[in-house]
């Protein structure tokens, strides 16, 4: 059994990868929610969503979000009717928004609505939220508080950023099977998604971070950045506020406490040459995910790689 700690659109990219190497019944996929929100009224899950169309083979091939081929009239209905527009929710994506809330207001947690919405999309791998409490990541500005998809959207992660806070964490638990997962793993493996806000939360959420330093399953990580620079997004700035280098060897310290292995693009050998976070051993790769292909054959290296730290430990 393979988990895989993921958020974002690093997060689904590199599903579509796992998918191709491994059987889907083989693969669990803990999921940030601290992005999930209210829009037009309907529970939101950004990055269990993408997760979700990844695995079922309807991520947008051109957005890395939401449904390929998605039409957009309901979004603009709602425009002439004076609705907010910066979320753009496509009517294929609508539909899964319309069900969740459906399920969570006949009384499922967030967890049994995704058993089930992946159940009708026939999809075999598991997919489970980090938890079924409502934690949001909120991004302090010099003008107030942003929601993440305020900020990561609508803002375009362009305004000043003072700190990123978890609200409602310290109430949450890990959804049901998420410690199960981690402690009976084979392989742990963190996707190349942002460190601050899409594996942050799920590594805050009491109980999980314990569960990854106690497992007796390897832990590898591939890197979101190249260089000194974020492959996409805002993690790059973000790391900078909490004190972190944005480098290969910034994300490995940021994980240093259960990681084994990190994964780094193969730009970045020589300078991690001699580099040294506590057990953490580097392995370098191609690690942009520009086709299929690449996707493929980084996940191959993620597991295998991962794989042989036990080995060599």
């Amino acid at each position: 059994m393979i988990v895989v700690l993921t958020g974002g659109t690093g997060g689904a990219k590199f599903a579509q990868g796992l998918m191709r190497v491994l059987p889907a019944r083989e693969l669990t996929f803990v999921v940030n929610t601290g992005d999930d929100f209210r829009w037009w009224g309907l529970p939101v899950s950004p990055d269990l969503d993408s997760i979700t169309y990844a695995l079922a083979d309807l991520l947008s091939r051109d957005r890395g979000w939401g449904v390929e081929g998605d039409t957009f009239h309901c979004l603009e209905a709602m425009e002439r009717l004076g609705a907010p527009m910066w979320f753009r929710v496509g009517d294929r994506d609508l539909a899964t928004h319309l069900m969740r809330g459906q399920l969570l207001a006949a009384g499922k947690t967030l967890s049994a609505a995704t058993v089930e919405i992946t159940r009708r999309l026939e999809i075999e791998a598991r997919i489970l939220p980090m938890t079924d409490a409502r934690v949001e990541t909120r991004i302090l500005t010099p003008e107030g508080e942003l929601s993440f998809e305020e900020y990561f959207v609508r803002e375009r992660y362009q305004v000043p950023v003072e700190g990123v806070r978890l609200k409602g964490i310290e109430m949450a638990q890990p959804a049901p099977g998420v410690l199960e997962a981690i402690e009976t793993a084979d392989v742990v493996l963190l996707a190349p998604s942002n460190p601050i806000t899409s594996i942050g939360p799920i590594l805050a959420v009491p109980g999980i971070r314990k569960a990854l330093a106690e497992t007796p399953a390897p832990v590898g990580a591939v890197s979101p950045i190249v260089g000194s620079r974020a492959v996409s997004g805002p993690a790059g700035a973000l790391m900078q506020l909490q004190g972190l280098p944005v480098s290969p060897e910034g994300v490995a310290r940021f994980y240093a406490d259960f990681l084994d292995v990190l994964i780094a693009d193969e730009r970045d050998a020589s300078a991690l040459r001699g580099v040294s976070v506590s057990d953490v051993r580097f392995h370098c790769t191609q690690t942009l995910m520009k086709s299929l292909d690449d996707k493929v054959q980084l996940a191959r290296a993620a597991v295998e790689s991962t794989r042989q730290a036990q080995v060599v430990g």
